[in-house]
C-alpha cells in the first residue's frame, strides 16, 4: 500500500514554480529519503503532503485516500510533521511543550504517552530546563517528539540533522529507526546529509528544480554504485563465453572497446558501500574476486590484457542525480 502517492503534483508561487509535475510514491513501512538541493522542492512538497499548503494543480492521495484541495482531512490526524523548525515554545521545558500539544489534541494517557517520546529521542523526562536552553541538537530531537505526539503513522521530517553534532546526529538516526522498526511508523525524511540517509532509509527519490528524477529502493541504490571487475583479453568473444559459463549467476556487460564488465547477478545483494567510494573488495558486493575471473580465464587459455575493479562513489551518483554542482538554478523551496 502506498502512504504518499503523489500525481503530476504541481506548486506555482508567483512566478516560481516550486514544484513541476511531481510523481512521488511512499510506501507503507518505509524509511523513504527524500533527497535534493536547497530550493528543489523538498519542504514545498512535505508541506502539501502534510495539508500546510494547497497545491497548484495534480493528485495528493494519502492512506489511499485523494485529498480535498485545500480542505480537511481526518488523514491529516495520522500525520507527524518537523517541517523547517520546531514549533518549541522557549519559556517551557521539553515535557511541559510534549504535554500542552497532547493536552491540547486529546490523548489518552498524555503523561505517559509523553515520557516514553522524550525517552525515545533521548531527553530526560523529568528534566525541567527551559527549551531555549537546550542545544540545537536537543531542540531538534524535541521537535521530533513533537511530531511523534498523537501516534502518527506517517512522519515528515524536513533536514533534522541540520546543524547538530555527530552524536546527537547518532542518537536520533537510531531513535528513528526503532521507531521504524518497532512501532512500524513510515517515515519521510528529507536531508543533505547523505552517509546518514544511505545508513537508515530502504527507498529514495531525489527531487531537482520540483521535478521527481528518480525513485530507487536500497538494493538499486548499491547494485548501481557496488564494486565490478572489468577484463580485456586478446579474444573477447571466447573469454565471454567462458566466463558465462564458468560464472553462472553473474551479469556481463561488454562495452565497446571489448572489454567486459563483470557485475553481481540480479538476485545478489551488494555490500552497503561508504561514501567517498563503493566497498573496495568486488567479492562482498555480489561480483566476483577479480582472482577468480583471472584464474578461470587462465584455465580456459585466454591471454589477459587488463583487469580492473571498478567503483563508483555513492556521494557522486546523487549529485549526478540532483544535476551536479553547476546544475539548473535553484528555485522557492
Amino acid at each position: 500500500m502506498n502512504v504518499i502517492e503523489l500525481h503530476d503534483l504541481s506548486k506555482v508561487y508567483g512566478g516560481t514554480r516550486a514544484v513541476d509535475h511531481l510523481d512521488m510514491h511512499v510506501v507503507q513501512g518505509d524509511i523513504y529519503g527524500f533527497v535534493g538541493k536547497n530550493g528543489a522542492g523538498k519542504s514545498t512538497t512535505m508541506k502539501i503532503v502534510s495539508g500546510l499548503s494547497t497545491p497548484t494543480s495534480g493528485t495528493v492521495k494519502i492512506f489511499g485516500s485523494e485529498m480535498p484541495r485545500g480542505g480537511l482531512s481526518s488523514a491529516f490526524s495520522r500525520i507527524g510533521t518537523l517541517i523547517e523548525q520546531p514549533g518549541i515554545l522557549p519559556n517551557f521545558s521539553a515535557r511541559e511543550n510534549l504535554m500542552m500539544k497532547a493536552l491540547s489534541i486529546g490523548v489518552a494517557h498524555a503523561a505517559a504517552q509523553c515520557t516514553d517520546l522524550l525517552k525515545l529521542v533521548g531527553l530526560d523526562p523529568a528534566s525541567t530546563r527551559k527549551a531555549k536552553k537546550l542545544s540545537l541538537g536537543m531542540k531538534q530531537r524535541l521537535g521530533v517528539a513533537l511530531a511523534l505526539v498523537g501516534s502518527p503513522d506517517l512522519l515528515l521530517l524536513d533536514e533534522p540533522f541540520n546543524g547538530i553534532d555527530p552524536e546527537e546526529t547518532r542518537a536520533l538516526r537510531q531513535a528513528l529507526v526503532q521507531l521504524n522498526h518497532e512501532r512500524g511508523v513510515t517515515i519521510v525524511i528529507s536531508s543533505h546529509v547523505l552517509d546518514q540517509l544511505n545508513r537508515m532509509a530502504n527507498r529514495f527519490g531525489v527531487i531537482s528544480a520540483g521535478r521527481m528524477v528518480r525513485e530507487f529502493t536500497e538494493d538499486d541504490l548499491h547494485a548501481a554504485c557496488g564494486s565490478s571487475v572489468r577484463v580485456k583479453t586478446t579474444d573477447p568473444t571466447r573469454s565471454l563465453a567462458v566466463l558465462e559459463e564458468r560464472l553462472a549467476g553473474m551479469t556481463f556487460r561488454v562495452e565497446p572497446d571489448g572489454g567486459i564488465v563483470i557485475t553481481g547477478g540480479n538476485g545478489s545483494r551488494p555490500a552497503r558501500a561508504a561514501f567517498g567510494g563503493a566497498a573496495s573488495d568486488a567479492s562482498t558486493t555480489g561480483a566476483p574476486a577479480p582472482e577468480t575471473v583471472s584464474r578461470v580465464l587462465a584455465e580456459a587459455g585466454q591471454t589477459i590484457l587488463e583487469l580492473t575493479v571498478l567503483e563508483r562513489d555513492i556521494e557522486e551518483y546523487f549529485v549526478e542525480l540532483m544535476g551536479g554542482a553547476d546544475g539548473a538554478a535553484t528555485r522557492g523551496r
